[in-house]
């Protein structure tokens, strides 16, 4: 089993930037891709960001792109995103994840195609 741990979360003014980290611990993969979801209070969890395990590739919803750039450490086995411009909207509970991946080259966008999943760091932009 995988542990993740979220950090970085907070209250910020609109306008303003925030980085989250994600530490894994305890059984490590050779292949993993790692994302982050978001979810509002009311709200389903959805996408934000994914990144493949070679770091070549990422996506992103489009309501953070140009805004939010997800990267990875794997030497650390740490992923971040790092939140520019933040808005009202982007207000949630933020989640990281990881799965293991046939390829280096994989990243996934779905919530259920993730295995191993953090507590989550709250993040609330105020207006």
């Amino acid at each position: 089993q995988v542990q993740l741990v979220e950090s970085g979360g907070g209250l910020v003014q609109a306008g303003g930037s925030l980085r989250l980290s994600c530490a894994a611990s305890g059984r490590t993969f050779s292949s993993y891709a790692m994302g982050w979801f978001r979810q509002a209070p009311g709200k389903e969890r959805e996408f934000v960001a994914t990144i493949t395990w070679s770091g070549r590739s990422t996506a992103y919803a489009d309501s953070v792109k140009g805004r939010f750039t997800i990267s990875r450490d794997n030497a650390k086995n740490t992923v971040y995103l790092q939140m520019n411009s933040l808005k009202p909207e982007d207000t949630a509970v933020y989640y990281c994840a990881t799965t293991r991946t046939s390829s280096g080259s994989d990243y996934y966008t779905r919530d259920y195609e993730y295995e191993y999943w953090g507590q989550g760091t709250q993040v609330t932009v105020s207006s």
